[in-house]
């Protein structure tokens, strides 16, 4: 039998590190609470404390600004590509057909 996995959202993890990193709680109180392993809740405490300096010179929202230009790009180029195929179909279809069939 397979077990559902949970999954949190960003801001639920910020919000659990930071409650035990301002001393609100101890890290086995929110384990408990949340029903989350130590391990768990320690890899979203370092993936918090690694990546903290980005917050502030900005690099982490540089990074997802990157990312969605990307795909904008890709959506555009696959656009055009496809105006260029109605295009070229559209000019096909409106040349006049001769008795035969044939343009």
């Amino acid at each position: 039998m397979s077990r559902n996995r949970r999954s949190f959202t960003p801001e639920f993890k910020a919000q659990v590190v930071l409650e035990v990193i301002s001393g609100v709680k101890s890290a086995a109180e929110i384990c408990r609470d949340h029903k989350i392993k130590p391990q768990l809740f320690n890899q979203w405490k370092s993936y918090l404390l690694n990546n903290a300096s980005g917050l502030f010179d900005g690099t982490a929202r540089r990074s997802e600004e990157q990312a969605r230009i990307e795909e904008l790009e890709r959506v555009l180029g696959q656009k055009t590509l496809e105006v260029e195929v109605l295009k070229k179909a559209s000019s096909i279809l409106q040349t006049p057909l001769t008795r035969s069939g044939r343009s």
